[in-house]
């Protein structure tokens, strides 16, 4: 399938990565994990993969992890603080800049 986006966990390179079924690397979030909180620092999308819904893909991913494992979310990266302003479903998981 040409659209197929498979995300994962690489957790020894502190990221998540998007693979297309070819397992080509077509985006990935870098991240730094933290006693009950996880920090989305870098989000970025292959460009030749952009507009094919890569990042939030990624994004929805790792941010049902983080509820699943009980982490809170600081979005120090500007693409998790828009898609989490956006999709209020995640609200919760959010922690404030002030924490």
């Amino acid at each position: 399938m040409e659209n197929e986006i498979t995300v994962v966990d690489a957790k020894d390179h502190s990221r998540y990565e998007a693979r297309d079924a070819d397992g080509t690397l077509m985006g990935f979030v870098d991240y730094k994990l933290y006693p009950g909180v996880i920090t989305f620092v870098h989000a970025e999308t292959l460009p030749e993969f952009r507009g094919r819904g890569v990042a939030g893909t990624i994004a929805t991913k790792s941010l049902d992890d983080a509820r699943a494992l009980g982490l809170r979310v600081k979005p120090a990266c500007p693409y998790y603080q828009s898609f989490l302003e956006e999709h209020t479903e995640y609200a919760d998981l959010a922690k404030g800049p002030a924490e």
